[in-house]
């Protein structure tokens, strides 16, 4: 469906009107109903929920799409990086912390959530998945097929909800790492094997993936200039962005020891590093 010159794919409209509707109806109708929460959630994480669908929507769609798909392996990039890095928080903070509990409240969804959000399951998940649909045959499969070039794309996005889990820890029941230096350790370490991929990428002399190769040129940057800078863009904003999660922690749980410390100056560090 194209509207105006913006394409739109009709499984990602779908996709995108289900998160929003499903989202109203859990924090409207169904919360009044059942008397999940004496009140809705606020306007920031409504914000950030209609955010992070957005993102998916214009990721997925239109001209980023077009140019990640049929011309450019940095636009790809692009497409990546928003759909993992940036789009998963706003998903995460969305979430009521009182609908995530009521959801926590089934026996199977509970343990569910605790394997999937376990750091161990999350951080190999998360590169495994990552550094296998970088491999060029994987990559090259990917674009070849549309319905693989899906799978792709679902499969980056729930391995970085549950990489992002831990980081923002929204509810006490999933809480497996303190706030602290061993979850800012734990962050460091999540972007390293990205970091060796995305430098493998751009210190290539060939290039990696042949359907960039053949693509037709939009712009005055060559097959390996392209596929250049499009590790530069895992490399360096993708780090950053690990970089800035880990100052959040750091200014999270230093904020809470200040306010531990103005209650009681005389009290001694029990182990317990933050909400």
């Amino acid at each position: 469906m194209d509207i105006l010159g913006f394409e739109i794919f009709p499984s990602i409209a779908v996709g995108c009107l289900y998160l929003l509707g499903a989202y109203w109806l859990a924090v409207g109708p169904a919360r009044r109903k059942f008397g999940w929460a004496p009140q809705g959630p606020s306007r920031w994480r409504i914000a950030s929920w209609i955010t992070a669908v957005l993102i998916i929507f214009f990721s997925l769609n239109g001209p980023l799409h077009d140019w990640a798909d049929g011309y450019l392996f940095s636009a790809h990039m692009v497409q990546h990086l928003l759909l993992m890095l940036i789009m998963p928080p706003f998903l995460i903070w969305g979430l009521p912390k009182w609908l995530i509990r009521k959801a926590l409240e089934v026996r199977w969804l509970y343990h569910l959530g605790r394997t999937l959000t376990h750091p161990v399951v999350a951080f190999v998940s998360y590169n495994v998945v990552f550094i296998f649909w970088h491999f060029p045959d994987m990559y090259n499969w990917a674009l070849m097929d549309h319905t693989v070039h899906i799978v792709q794309h679902l499969t980056f996005m729930a391995v970085a909800v549950m990489m992002w889990w831990p980081v923002i820890n929204p509810v006490e029941e999933l809480k497996r790492i303190p706030n602290g230096p061993l979850l800012m350790a734990w962050i460091f370490l999540f972007g390293i094997p990205g970091t060796i991929v995305s430098a493998l990428i751009t210190l290539s002399d060939n290039v990696l993936y042949t359907w960039y190769a053949a693509a037709p040129r939009i712009t005055a940057l060559s097959p390996l200039d392209d596929q250049r800078l499009g590790g530069l863009i895992m490399w360096i904003p993708g780090m950053l962005i690990f970089w800035i999660a880990i100052s959040a922690v750091f200014f999270r749980w230093t904020s809470y020891e200040y306010r531990s410390w103005k209650e009681d100056p005389e009290a001694l560090p029990t182990g317990e590093t933050g909400p």
